[in-house]
């Protein structure tokens, strides 16, 4: 069967691996320091902290902002139903409601034309995905944040979830690194994984400092020895955290896994120019090529009809597909929030994933090609 995800594992990170699990110390340590420097470097962006998993960093980052902010539970944070659940949950987690966006039937992007037509004086936060590593237009993104800004009176925040995007780009920068709070999986079948894992990347220096504390109580690390006295006692707590801190084993894996990504990566992008040029005339594919945007490809999304009678075929073929993600809207705990998206009724009945993954070799996507042909 020709997986749609796999598990990407360094050889090398076995022996490491054991000396930090026979070491006596296992949780965050110096391990973790030196993959967020190495993460650093590689997005040359200062403000990166490892947590415990992606939606952790979407909750803290949300909390920062309703904080900074002074929130009320009336307040709105505007967000695509096109992704995974952790998008969305961490906005309930935060009693704040949930104003859906429509998508872009060309992407499955975000719809930046119905965003700015729902962006209200309530609208504290905007989130979004890049689905399958493509970036949304942050450019135009800008523009109506500017727009509404002169008109509401205030900026809204940004929250862009990287989940699909490990090193996409947008306009030659990395995705990320464009000013806004971004947050990154390393789950298991991401594109740079530690087992389980995330990202989260902070627009300046004072999130940053405020997010080491919570991702770890509201302590501070670097302070503790109560008194002079006592390692293990901490000083004054003054705000309350959480316990979503990445651990010594996690951070291993990362940094062993780290040095194969852009080859990973810059695989992936072959395979998809592989599709473009062998199905473009035949079949609707989402998120075409851009000078402007490059995605990592995680997912490689078509339109097709008859696409449950597709998935069927596929799997017959040893060929996964699927949808990956549900539309979030219909689910029953996000009742309250229902409304009408015309766009997404349509894209929903025909998009369509396969695999276009780093470990697929040249006579994999031949057959992949093939066989969606054939169906055709």
């Amino acid at each position: 069967m020709l997986s749609l995800f796999k598990v990407f594992m360094s050889k090398d990170v076995l022996e490491p691996l054991n000396t930090i699990l026979m070491s006596g110390y296992i949780t965050q340590g110096k391990q973790v320091e030196k993959f967020e420097e190495e993460l650093k470097k590689l997005f040359d962006y200062p403000y990166i902290l490892t947590l415990n998993s992606a939606t952790s960093g979407l909750t803290l980052a949300i909390r920062l902002i309703k904080d900074e902010l002074k929130c009320n539970d009336d307040d709105e944070v505007l967000s695509s139903p096109l992704t995974c659940m952790a998008t969305n949950l961490p906005i309930l987690a935060n009693n704040l409601k949930i104003k859906w966006v429509d998508v872009d039937k060309e992407t499955g992007l975000i719809d930046l034309d119905d965003l700015e037509s729902k962006i209200t004086s309530k609208t504290k936060i905007i989130t979004f995905v890049h689905w399958g590593g493509y970036p949304v237009d942050l450019d135009k993104l800008n523009e109506i944040l500017d727009r509404k800004e002169k008109e509401i009176g205030f900026r809204p925040y940004v929250l862009e979830d990287c989940a699909h995007a490990f090193l996409s780009e947008y306009k030659g920068k990395k995705i990320g690194c464009h000013g806004n709070f971004a947050v990154f999986s390393t789950q298991a079948i991401k594109s740079l994984t530690t087992g389980d894992g995330g990202l989260i990347f902070c627009p300046n220096e004072e999130f940053y400092n405020k997010a080491k504390l919570l991702r770890w109580f509201g302590i501070d690390r670097e302070k503790r020895n109560y008194k002079g006295k006592d390692f293990r006692l901490e000083h004054d707590v003054t705000d309350w955290g959480y316990k979503y801190h990445m651990n010594d084993i996690n951070a291993t894996i990362g940094l062993h896994n780290l040095p194969h990504i852009k080859g990973l990566i810059e695989k992936n992008r072959k395979n998809a120019e592989y599709f473009y040029n062998h199905l473009d005339e035949h079949v609707k594919i989402l998120n075409k090529p851009s000078e402007h945007f490059n995605s990592a490809y995680w997912l490689f999304t078509i339109s097709i009809d008859n696409k449950l009678e597709f998935i069927e075929y596929m799997k017959k073929e040893n060929i996964m597909v699927s949808q990956v993600h549900q539309r979030n809207d219909i689910h029953s705990c996000f009742k309250n929030f229902k409304t009408h998206l015309p766009n997404m009724d349509e894209l929903e009945k025909n998009i369509i994933c396969i695999p276009v993954g780093w470990w697929l070799a040249e006579k994999d996507l031949k057959h992949i090609v093939d066989r969606i042909l054939l169906f055709k």
